[in-house]
């Protein structure tokens, strides 16, 4: 699989607490940053203090409904972050939720139930807990899915793969299939932030900002 092209922006660490770093992964072609681990088609990045999440970008899914039944019963196996991945444009975001996730989960601060909901209400930039899991996650009619799981094992991947009723597709698809508009709406980005920074950094200012705000 070819990894995710980066945006327009130098590749960077996000440095979001003392002690805790992430690192995105490294535009096509350029082999100065450790690659991600490909396994049963998910893509593993490193994130903070030794753990990973997974990723996985699915098309054409047809049973959302079902997968979002498992998550409020609590009956999904694994558990999964979805994410609605038309609001996602770039790896990058979501790495920098999963951090703030797993910074939160050390201080004993979830704001969610659960590591992985943590994820999708921190993709969100906002404090609204209910509207940033409706508008960040998945709904009944979703056909456009970014998987996302902690730690995952082979065994795990393969999971997570099973759960899906979709193509799935290379992450490398995020940029050209994001929605911008909506990105843009969501998170209230001007145009003119636009002329010197890049969405996906745009994202990651609002995910890095919002316990500040």
């Amino acid at each position: 699989m070819q990894v995710a092209e980066q945006s327009k922006a130098k590749p960077r660490d996000l440095d979001l607490d003392e002690g805790y770093r992430v690192a995105p992964p490294p535009p096509a072609g350029r082999g100065d940053r450790t690659p991600p681990i490909a396994a049963s088609g998910m893509k593993s990045f490193p994130v903070a203090g030794g753990r990973s999440v997974s990723l996985a970008l699915y098309s054409n899914v047809s049973n959302s409904r079902e997968l979002l039944d498992l998550m409020q019963s609590g009956k999904l196996e694994p558990e999964v972050a979805f994410l609605n991945a038309s609001l996602v444009p770039d790896v990058f975001p979501g790495l920098a939720a999963a951090h703030k996730a797993l910074l939160s989960k050390a201080r004993e601060s979830l704001t969610t139930r659960t590591l992985h909901s943590e994820l999708v209400y921190n993709y969100s930039g906002s404090k609204h807990i209910t509207e940033s899991l409706k508008r960040c996650g998945i709904s009944d009619d979703t056909t456009y899915i970014l998987a996302a799981r902690f730690d995952a094992s082979d065994e795990e991947m393969k999971a997570v793969k099973k759960l899906i009723s979709g193509t799935e597709i290379d992450l490398g698809e995020l940029e050209s299939r994001a929605n911008q508009a909506q990105i843009l709406k969501h998170y209230k980005i001007p145009p003119q932030e636009l002329s010197i920074s890049t969405l996906p950094d745009a994202i990651v200012c609002r995910i890095a900002a919002r316990d500040a705000l």
